[in-house]
């Protein structure tokens, strides 16, 4: 009997999104590329900062993939789907980048990676996976001031609620500036829980066989169980991405980190279940100084951003 398609069998063929909703963003020291396979569809987003960015990784859930997590600086992010097939992708990222410094082994001109992934497959049947190919194609895709939204990139075949209740989703952005500081959010929702807007409305997940979207609370109270008992349940991640420009030690990193990823249970509920893989990236340029914004401060509006970055990353 054949398997199901996988990238041995179809070859496919990256290709990058050319049109639906798109976040434009001035943030100078920031290109972001994506690139798809059509036939998954799956794909990958790479967030890549040229003259390298401070980072601090938050992980939560129980089911998290990445790679490069003890990286403390970086150059780029991929954020995958394919489960931890594909993490190949960033190794993609960091051969095109190599290509791009003229394959110069200096240490210091090595090119600093850190990949994420998704479990993508829920709502395909085929094996195909974000691999190196795509990886570079996303480089070659970058460009600065640009970000799609909806269900392309890492976020093609994303959802959010579960089982038979689950929506498409797919990856959302937001950006501000506030006094001298830039900070942008950005996200691939592929969440166990529910995507809640800020009247507390089910917007995203959970959707019942006449159309109704339930709250968690109303899911288990009717049904005595948030899920099916024999319903696999290990499919699910939300990857996040917030960065700013201004300058931060590592310890205001990770508090940022921390605030801005406990904030999201406002938009996703439940959130950082057994079944979820979710990880934030909190990265800094290092290129504003503006002592007038404080750490917690700087978190409240990320915190915000991200919130609107979960409520972009779905078409209706």
């Amino acid at each position: 009997m054949a398997g199901p398609i996988t990238n041995d069998t179809a070859h496919p063929v990256p290709r990058v999104p050319q049109s639906g909703r798109l976040l434009q963003f001035d943030f100078p020291g920031l290109e972001v590329g994506v690139a798809e396979y059509a036939e998954g569809p799956t794909g990958c987003t790479v967030f890549h900062f040229p003259k390298v960015a401070s980072m601090h990784i938050d992980v939560r859930g129980g089911s998290p993939g990445s790679s490069g997590e003890y990286l403390t600086v970086i150059n780029a992010i991929c954020f995958a789907g394919g489960s931890l097939y594909g993490l190949e992708a960033s190794t993609g990222v960091a051969a095109e980048l190599f290509a791009k410094r003229g394959y110069s082994t200096k240490w210091m001109d090595i090119a600093l990676v850190s990949g994420a992934i998704i479990f993508d497959y829920g709502r395909r049947e085929n094996a195909i996976y974000p691999d190196k190919d795509l990886g570079r194609a996303a480089v070659r895709a970058l460009r600065p001031g640009a970000f799609p939204m909806g269900a392309v990139g890492a976020g093609c075949s994303a959802t959010a609620g579960h089982g038979e209740t689950a929506e498409l989703s797919g990856q959302g952005g937001a950006f501000r500036i506030v006094g001298k500081t830039r900070v942008a959010v950005f996200t691939v929702v592929n969440a166990y829980g529910a995507i809640v807007d800020r009247a507390g409305k089910v917007v995203r997940g959970n959707r019942s066989a006449d159309g109704r979207r339930q709250h968690a609370a109303d899911v288990v109270s009717n049904t005595g169980a948030y899920y099916p008992p024999k319903e696999p349940r290990s499919r699910n991640t939300t990857l996040t991405c917030v960065v700013t420009d201004r300058r931060l030690d590592a310890l205001q990193l990770r508090s940022i980190a921390r605030q801005v990823h406990t904030s999201m249970a406002r938009a996703i509920q439940p959130f950082h279940s057994r079944w979820d893989g979710d990880i934030l990236y909190a990265c800094s340029t290092q290129a504003a100084d503006d002592p007038a914004l404080d750490e917690v401060s700087l978190g409240v509006v990320a915190s915000e951003l991200a919130w609107d970055a979960v409520l972009a990353c779905y078409d209706e």
